[in-house]
Parts: C-alpha cells; sequence; structure tokens
C-alpha cells in the first residue's frame, strides 16, 4: 500500500501508469499504458473509473498516441493515427461526460496547431494533458472548501460509490468535501454504502478512509434506509458522471434511491462535481445515456459466481437522480442551488 496521498495515475512522459481499482483493497498495483487503444481498454475494463479521473486518463491516451506516432509515422499517417486514437477513447465508456469534455480539449489543441510537425504537436498535447491533469486536482481541492462549509461538526455522512482521489486526480469530490471538512477541524464519520454490483464503497471508498484514518462505517446498499429511519445519517454527499442543464444527475446506480430515502427522512442530499460535468447540451436527465455493464458482475464477483448459469441479467451502471432531490450541487465556483436551470447557467457562464 502506498504512503500519503493516494496518486491514481502517474505520468512520466512515456507511459501512464494507473492504480488497477479492480484488484483494491487485497492488491496495489499498477497498469501501464503506452497506448490511446491500451489507455480506452483501461478505462473500458475499470482499472480506472470515475468520471474525472477517466477524463485525465483520456487525454494523457491521446496524448500517449502522438508522441508514440509521431516518432515513427508520416504527417499524413501521424493525424490518421491520432482521430483513430481519439475514435477509441470516445468509445471506451458512454455516461461520464469528463470523457468527451477532455477529449473535446485535446480536439481542439490538435485543431490549433493544425500545421505543426508531428514532434511538436505532441508535445503540445502532453503539455494539454498535463494541464487537464493539475486543473483537476486544484478543482477537487477547490469543491473540497466550498463543500465543506455544509457540513455540520460531528456529522455522519453517507456516501454512494467513490467520488475520492481514486476517482479524480487527487484529493476527490465527494470524498474531497469530506476530507476538506475533516481537515478544516471538524469531527466527521463517513457511512460508505458498498455500492453494488461492483463494490466501489466496499472496496475503494472504505480503502482511502481508512489510509486516511477517517471514521468509517461500511453498510450494504438495502441497509440505507433505516439508517436513516433510525437518526444514524446527518447529510448524503455523492459524485457525479453527468448532470444536465435542469440539474438532474447521473451516478452510480443505487445513487437514486438512497436520494429517495433523504427525501423521505429530511436528510440534505448533496452533488459534489467539477463544472466539467455539467452539461449543457442536454436539457434533462431522460437524455443522458445509461451505460450497461456485463451481467457476470451482478452473477458473480471475480472467481465466486453465486447465480444459476443462464439467468437473465440487467447491469445498469448508473441512475439519474431528479433534480428536485438535490440539496446543492457543489463545484470549482461554489454550490448550485434551485432553480437550477438558472444556476448552472450562470456557472457555465462564469468560464
Amino acid at each position: 500500500m502506498p504512503s500519503g496521498a493516494v496518486e491514481t495515475m502517474r505520468w512520466d512522459g512515456k507511459t501512464l501508469a494507473l492504480i488497477d481499482q479492480r484488484l483494491l483493497p487485497q492488491r496495489f498495483e499498477y497498469v501501464q499504458c503506452t497506448t490511446a487503444l491500451e489507455t480506452a481498454t483501461a478505462i473500458r475494463d475499470m482499472v480506472v473509473r470515475g468520471a474525472p479521473a477517466i477524463g485525465c486518463a483520456a487525454a494523457f491516451g491521446v496524448a500517449l498516441e502522438a508522441k508514440r506516432l509521431a516518432a515513427s509515422c508520416s504527417a499524413e499517417d501521424f493525424r490518421r493515427g491520432l482521430a483513430g486514437g481519439l475514435d477509441a477513447l470516445r468509445a471506451s465508456r458512454p455516461t461520464a461526460v469528463n470523457l468527451f469534455w477532455a477529449l473535446d480539449r485535446m480536439q481542439s489543441a490538435i485543431d490549433a496547431n493544425a500545421g505543426a510537425p508531428p514532434a511538436a504537436l505532441a508535445a503540445r498535447l502532453e503539455a494539454e494533458a498535463g494541464a487537464i491533469f493539475r486543473e483537476d486536482l486544484a478543482t477537487c481541492r477547490a469543491i473540497g472548501r466550498h463543500g465543506a462549509e455544509l457540513i455540520p461538526d460531528g456529522a455522519r455522512v453517507m456516501t454512494h460509490c467513490n467520488a475520492g482521489a481514486l476517482a479524480t486526480a487527487g484529493h476527490g469530490t465527494a470524498l474531497g468535501v469530506i476530507r476538506s471538512a475533516r481537515d478544516a477541524g471538524k469531527r466527521i464519520a463517513v457511512i460508505a454504502n458498498e455500492t453494488r454490483p461492483y463494490l466501489q464503497g466496499a472496496r475503494l471508498t472504505a480503502w482511502e478512509m481508512v489510509q486516511e484514518g477517517i471514521p468509517v462505517t461500511l453498510v450494504t446498499d438495502n441497509m440505507a434506509g433505516h439508517l436513516m429511519q433510525t437518526g444514524r445519517v446527518d447529510v448524503v454527499i455523492v459524485g457525479a458522471d453527468r448532470i444536465a442543464a435542469n440539474g438532474d444527475t447521473a451516478n452510480k446506480i443505487g445513487t437514486y434511491t438512497v436520494a429517495v430515502l433523504a427525501a423521505r427522512h429530511g436528510i440534505p442530499f448533496y452533488v459534489a462535481a467539477p463544472v466539467s460535468t455539467l452539461d449543457a447540451n442536454i436539457a434533462s436527465g431522460a437524455q443522458i445515456p445509461i451505460e450497461e455493464r456485463p451481467a457476470s458482475e451482478v452473477t458473480g464477483f471475480r472467481e465466486l459466481q453465486w447465480a444459476p448459469e443462464g439467468v437473465q441479467v440487467a447491469n445498469p451502471s448508473f441512475d439519474v437522480t431528479p433534480a428536485e432531490l438535490i440539496s446543492g450541487i457543489v463545484t470549482e465556483r461554489g454550490v448550485v442551488t434551485q432553480p437550477y436551470a438558472s444556476g448552472i447557467a450562470a456557472v457555465l457562464r462564469q468560464g
């Protein structure tokens, strides 16, 4: 296990090293990516996950492909190969808008340097990917500062899935708020829903909190309502993979259930996400594409299978929480509250 801050990804100018989050907490290993296709495979296979982290990884994937092609291809083949790499990365996962935001930014850098020699463009793309990574880390810390003000001293904070350092360039979004509240001297205890079927809460959120010495209690997803009913949850905070223009929010499957329960029990329900997760091109959550993951994630885990052969399986990876169930959306530019349509538009105009 590492010491100090969690480094979800490492860039050395030649390879992108990603913590293999499929193996945590039993094993701590990095996967090495040297091409766009290898990076796309790592994203698709959940080596790296979490919307901001996916965006950062994809940007580095473009840089990897540019450096590889620049060393061996003609200018024409370089452009063609780079376009293919971008296509592979775009096809890796459909729901997290940060992926497409980062790739659009890399494409803009390509377009702005259309006449540059391959080596020069490769260097420019490496610089852009590094900027995206550094900006995400700064963004998470800003989200943490704004969100920490919403968390009372002594709060018992429930979270769903993993929106921590492992899901970002570092610090985290939802867990970044918790870290920042702790750093501000507040006594915080975390309740981590296990997050079926991929167990990101049990494997990743609980691991991060244990590493940092933040008190954490792991519960199964179907215990959330009981804990709220018996007065053991003070606030809920989650991350997001895409937020529509009206505030409807896609996050890991099960988030909608937690939001409904929180509303029933009068518990504040916050979403923490960077502005890059806001999608002004989608009017409502009904238009957000929902990824369907492999049946094997539901019928068992790793080598253990508990469901009978031949059973039909539904495995949507995300659900959508309607805006009216959300108490506030914490961004690096401040906290957006109802009415979300105008608030989100105003935040986007600040950029």
